[in-house]
């Protein structure tokens, strides 16, 4: 007994040891949680969704979702071959050039009426608090920190690790002009070393100023926060990019539910949408987008173009790697909606009225 309880004692004070690293971030205190105590989105200690939103679904508990992921194997749920890629030419970016640029899951950049943004930014090579799991695939990690130009915004939409990478954000320190995200996030950012002046907290439905021709909102999501086991103490959330002449709605990580029409109505049409397709599972529905729900969605926030993200870079389901576009695109043409699906690199200029769509994943494996 005396073994037993000492061999706990250790394996509980190293995890405890393990979890004081930096990657994992630093809670919300002081003034940063009062404010975060004053929103009507928080409630009982944490922020709640506007819908009931379980973690699973019904039917499934977390010791056998734990058992299936332990034990099931699933086909193709990483590729054979090299992910497709183009490595970005940054010098021939013009500055009056209105381009986006994914580089994989949920990381892009977008150049709008000379403004520079970076969003969600994973390019260490893993999603995971623990170097070397959770790698990217092949082919996947062609951008480096050393490549991004200076920004002018970075705006992260929650804090998880496939969203907010440590070693990725604290690289970008010396490039980043200023910083934009979700009630609570920037208790992390300032400990890993950005300056508080320069990081702005929003709570949903707020909106920025940026300069006399654009205008950042923030809207609701679906989801869940959380870097260690205390969840929902930071929030998540969307972004509206809108200048004089261009919308755009960037998702982040959220399930279906209505406050996309809401968004539709009150800031659409958009002149392009991103959403999530990919890394799903019937049993996360509420908290992650099913591929047969993105052009739903897309469709409720009165979309004019559609680009799935979240896609081709991690593995963080069960289902194969390349199953979401092959869903989405179906939709899309069963419903007629626009899709733009670049490689990760490929610049896509954002004053084109046409995209020619391609499927780059058909025959992969």
């Amino acid at each position: 007994m005396l073994i037993t309880i000492i061999v706990l004692i250790g394996l509980l004070a190293g995890i405890w040891g393990f979890m004081q690293q930096p990657q994992f971030g630093k809670a919300p205190s002081g003034e940063r949680l009062e404010r975060i105590k004053k929103s009507k989105n928080y409630k009982d200690g944490a922020f709640q969704n506007l819908s009931h939103t379980p973690s699973l679904a019904e039917g499934y508990t977390m010791g056998s979702v734990l058992w299936d992921f332990i034990f099931t194997k699933y086909p193709n749920t990483t590729p054979l071959d090299s992910i497709p890629s183009v490595k970005v030419e940054w010098d021939q970016l013009k500055s009056d050039d209105n381009v986006l640029i994914w580089f994989g899951h949920s990381s892009y950049f977008i150049q709008l009426d000379r403004k520079k943004y970076l969003i969600d930014p994973v390019f260490s090579g893993n999603a995971s608090p623990i170097s070397g799991t959770t790698k990217a695939f092949l082919g996947s990690d062609i951008c480096l920190t050393d490549d991004i130009p200076e920004i002018d915004y970075l705006l992260i939409t929650h804090d998880h690790y496939d969203h907010l990478d440590y070693k990725t954000v604290k690289a970008i320190i010396p490039k980043v002009k200023k910083v934009i995200t979700g009630l609570g996030v920037g208790s992390h950012l300032e400990y890993w070393g950005y300056k508080p002046e320069i990081i702005t907290e929003l709570d949903w439905n707020e909106s920025l100023k940026l300069n006399d021709s654009t205008v950042i909102h923030t809207a609701p999501a679906r989801h869940f926060s959380g870097r260690t086991l205390k969840r929902n103490n930071t929030l998540w959330l969307s972004f509206i990019l809108e200048t004089n002449d261009k919308k755009l709605f960037l998702g982040g990580d959220s399930g279906y539910d209505t406050h996309f029409k809401e968004i539709g109505k009150k800031h659409g049409p958009f002149d392009l949408v991103l959403l999530e397709d990919g890394q799903y599972d019937a049993k996360w529905k509420y908290i992650h987008l099913l591929p047969e729900e993105v052009v739903a969605a897309a469709k409720d926030l009165n979309a004019k173009r559609l680009m799935p993200v979240h896609n081709s870079k991690f593995k963080l389901g069960n289902h194969p790697w390349n199953e979401p576009m092959m869903k989405v695109a179906t939709e899309a043409r069963k419903e007629n909606m626009p899709l733009l699906t670049p490689m990760i690199g490929e610049p896509i200029n954002l004053n084109d009225s046409v995209y020619a769509y391609k499927e780059w994943w058909s025959g992969m494996e």
